[in-house]
């Protein structure tokens, strides 16, 4: 009897164990086609930007000459069973000449000649899992390009060469009428994160909620946002000591004819390990009035301040896009800044010409930080190839120093 049921066990042990052969094997099958597939309808992508950047500022430090190269390999899977995959490598090199501080201590140049904020190194720039619900809802995992609106508060500064990006997971949605965009942030990876240490924060070890929503209405666009931003220790010299902050603001986008304008408001405060308690209002007001074949602009913003204490500050904004090229104000002034600017843009030929004034003033107080003109002229070879040449001429009052920056880029993308 004991061998009959031992024969009996012996006998479903086995058809158990083929069965469990049978589905890991089928298993594993699914997953190999899954990936094959995943490779197969993948595709990859190259981007190159050379760029020629001076910098003269009337001050001790000799003029900068930076000739560096950016070389990107985007690799991105085809979509199989909802899942996207995409990795992403950059590496910056100088190409002749090096003459500038790339912030990165202990370069020789580093104290000797004015920045150009582009340091050599390899980094992985993406690293990314994408699901997709639906065709309106999707979660993204990883080390990932997260840029909101026109990037004021949140954005990539994809102007330098190495670029910001954030390790994060995100929830997009979608739909004719609607938008939601949340994401946690865990790190943020700076543009100073080179192949040396920076005197800048390269990372910010991070405990961040953000937040935007937007809604289609009355012929425009309705825009919310909360930014809950709390960056931790240690800091480079108390670089971001003072940055973690929480901000509410609601903004509108809309058009009349040939007359276009953005108008945003928000409130910020202190948040998390912010040692300084402060309060600060932000206003931006973008107007555009297109006549062809030119285009008017004409604005005004404010990064207001608390009594002088502290001014509203955007630490994740792509900062090169706002308040004139010259990078001055990259960090907002104790007594905030107001900027009030004037711009023109058109096209001869294929050739599309900028030319931008700004006007810099205190919020706190009546100080004139002073103004600057901008230039820029892009010519597009092809679909794959442009060129441009863009100049900044920062007039200092009592703020800074002058300054003057020239670019030459070129970029090519395959």
């Amino acid at each position: 009897m004991k061998t009959c049921k031992s024969g009996h066990l012996l006998a479903s042990a086995l058809i158990m164990a083929s069965a469990s052969v049978t589905y890991s094997s089928s298993a594993n099958s699914a997953v190999t086609d899954a990936l094959s597939e995943m490779i197969s309808n993948g595709k990859a992508g190259v981007t190159l930007r050379y760029r020629y950047e001076t910098v003269e500022q009337d001050n001790a430090l000799k003029d900068a000459d930076a000739s560096t190269l950016l070389s990107r390999l985007t690799l991105t899977s085809g979509t199989v069973n909802g899942f996207t995959v995409l990795l992403e490598a950059d590496n910056v090199m100088t190409i002749g000449t090096d003459d500038y501080n790339s912030t990165m201590i202990g370069e020789q140049q580093f104290g000797k000649y004015s920045i150009v904020a582009d340091p050599v190194g390899t980094e992985i720039n993406q690293a990314w899992i994408k699901y997709a619900f639906s065709s309106s809802t999707s979660s993204t995992l990883g080390r990932q390009r997260i840029l909101h609106a026109g990037q004021r508060f949140v954005g990539g500064v994809g102007w330098r060469q190495n670029e910001q990006t954030y390790d994060a997971f995100t929830v997009n949605y979608a739909d004719s009428t609607y938008t939601l965009d949340y994401s946690y942030l865990w790190r943020v990876n700076r543009i100073f994160d080179g192949s040396g240490t920076s005197v800048q924060d390269q990372e910010f070890d991070s405990d961040s909620h953000i937040l935007l929503a937007t809604a289609k209405a009355l012929g425009g666009k309705f825009s919310g946002f909360v930014y809950a931003l709390d960056f931790k220790e240690p800091y480079v010299n108390g670089g971001s000591a003072g940055l973690p902050s929480i901000t509410y603001g609601i903004g509108y986008t809309g058009a009349y004819k040939n007359f276009s304008y953005d108008l945003t408001y928000a409130r910020q405060s202190d948040y998390g390990d912010n040692p300084v308690s402060y309060d600060a209002n932000y206003v931006g007001i973008d107007t555009r009035l297109a006549v062809k074949p030119v285009t008017f602009t004409l604005g005004y913003e404010l990064l207001g301040s608390d009594d002088g204490v502290k001014g509203f500050v955007t630490p994740l904004a792509t900062l090169h896009k706002f308040q004139g090229w010259a990078d001055i104000f990259l960090a907002t002034p104790g007594d905030g800044i107001e900027d009030i600017y004037a711009g023109i843009g058109g096209s001869i030929g294929k050739v599309a010409l900028g030319a931008f004034y700004h006007d810099f003033s205190s919020d706190e107080g009546s100080t004139d930080y002073g103004s600057e003109v901008d230039l820029v002229a892009t010519y597009p070879i092809n679909d794959n190839l442009n060129i441009q040449l863009k100049y900044a001429d920062y007039s200092a009052d009592d703020f800074a120093v002058d300054t003057e920056k020239l670019w030459f880029t070129v970029n090519l993308k395959f």
